[in-house]
């Protein structure tokens, strides 16, 4: 089995470096040119299905792909939503700091802690791989979730963040989860 993670596409609060968690945010008008050329070059006989987070940035993200005829038709689930911000979303850094200080990250502001959101990653991953036995999916979803994901399945710390539109390739081997590709944004070069 393999599943290709695909980042969603750039926003206007990536670029300002707002926190986005729950929050709905629309690709911008970079992220909707960089899904184009992900879209491109996505070759559709290597994919059987696509899943993706149901917040629009995620899913316009995969639509594209629909649209371009990488897939027939979009799945959508809440479980690959990005890692829920509390009282974060919205904000940046500097802003974070003014209002709790530099040390916000140890207060209780409603942040979903990473085991929460593996715990829903497992479940939708078991699920898959039921349903989808010795085939290759894509799966479209968010940076943060999708790094502590790699990060569980492959046993490795993922230090790197993900860039947005960015596709990794896992193949379960066994049961071992290996690496084909990782943060592969060579569709933004060509």
């Amino acid at each position: 089995m393999r599943i290709g993670f695909i980042r969603h596409g750039s926003t206007s609060w990536n670029k300002e470096g707002r926190a986005q968690g729950h929050y709905d945010v629309p690709l911008d008008e970079y992220g909707r040119a960089d899904t184009f050329a992900l879209a491109q070059k996505m070759d559709s006989a290597s994919w059987s299905c696509i899943y993706s987070s149901d917040l629009s940035r995620a899913r316009q993200t995969a639509q594209t792909l629909v649209d371009e005829g990488v897939m027939d038709r979009l799945n959508l689930d809440r479980r690959l939503r990005e890692l829920g911000g509390g009282q974060i979303e919205g904000t940046t850094e500097t802003e974070r700091v003014k209002k709790w200080g530099e040390n916000w990250r140890e207060l209780e502001l409603g942040i979903e802690k990473k085991e929460e959101a593996l715990e829903r990653a497992l479940d939708f991953l078991t699920d898959v791989t039921d349903q989808h036995v010795n085939e290759s999916i894509l799966v479209v979803s968010h940076g943060s979730f999708l790094k502590h994901l790699i990060g569980e399945l492959t046993g490795e710390e993922i230090e790197e963040s993900l860039g947005n539109t960015s596709l990794t390739i896992l193949v379960l081997e066994g049961k071992k989860w290996n690496i084909e590709v990782f943060n592969d944004l060579s569709h933004l070069h060509s």
